[in-house]
């Protein structure tokens, strides 16, 4: 569904270029929940962007649905998260979320049939007409997937959308964030910070190296598609989480200059 080829990425500034992707190569395949995880400054926010065409490569190649990036775009191919929700303040959550609705010229009562649903699948039923500063942070983050949501792209793009969260709650939002995946079959790419997260959430974790940013592994997961926060305890997670480590350090080691 997603391919990367040999993709590089160079930052013209003021103080010099900066090397943003170097040699970047990957597969996302459909119904795939794919994170790429990696210390700050390694370009995992660039990739995404990259996929969403709201970065070019200066080098390489990305396909998206056998299309540029730019042409998925333009086919509403994919739905973005932003890391802060993103929801604006004198619009209701049912207002936030028919925004993109509007802008793509859909009728009143889609409008109204879309929203209800993604409402319903985000579990923010009787929330509908607060706005957003009367929301907790988990709940404004929840508006938002399901404004990603509303126009039923194949693909959801989510740039670290729980790192400003407190544990209790994003625990609570991974285990929400798998079952609506399990239920939409959506593919995913999530870009975070976090090993647990990386490890309980995907099917396949891309590990990141300091800029410039490169791929040191590509782990697909053993895990059961079905899981809970329990599972964090198992061996198999913990075993994955180690080899996650073992990419970081790896990548943190080289000498890429």
């Amino acid at each position: 569904m997603i391919s990367v080829s040999d993709v590089n990425l160079t930052f013209e500034t003021n103080d010099g270029p900066i090397n943003a992707l170097k040699n970047v190569s990957m597969e996302v395949n459909e119904g795939d929940f794919v994170s790429f995880i990696g210390p700050s400054g390694c370009g995992k926010t660039t990739l995404l962007r990259v996929i969403a065409a709201l970065e070019t490569p200066t080098e390489g190649r990305v396909t998206v649905n056998n299309m540029t990036p730019d042409e998925a775009r333009k086919a509403r191919q994919y739905g973005y998260v932003f890391q802060a929700a993103g929801l604006y303040p004198w619009r209701t959550v049912s207002g936030n979320i028919k925004l993109p609705l509007e802008i793509m010229g859909y009728s009143t009562s889609e409008k109204e049939d879309r929203t209800r649903k993604v409402i319903d699948l985000v579990e923010l039923n009787g929330f509908e007409r607060k706005f957003p500063w009367q929301l907790s942070g988990g709940m404004q983050q929840r508006a938002s997937i399901a404004r990603a949501l509303a126009f039923d792209a194949n693909i959801l793009l989510m740039d670290e959308p729980f790192g400003a969260l407190d544990e209790i709650v994003r625990d609570r939002l991974n285990g929400e964030l798998l079952n609506l995946w399990a239920r939409t079959r959506k593919t995913i790419c999530f870009v975070t910070h976090s090993i647990p997260e990386a490890v309980f959430l995907s099917t396949k974790i891309v590990v990141m190296s300091p800029r410039p940013g490169r791929i040191t592994d590509i782990i697909e997961s053993t895990l059961p598609k079905k899981r809970n926060l329990n599972i964090r305890d198992g061996r198999e997670f913990i075993k994955i989480a180690q080899r996650v480590r073992e990419g970081l350090k790896a990548g943190q080691t080289e000498d890429v200059f």
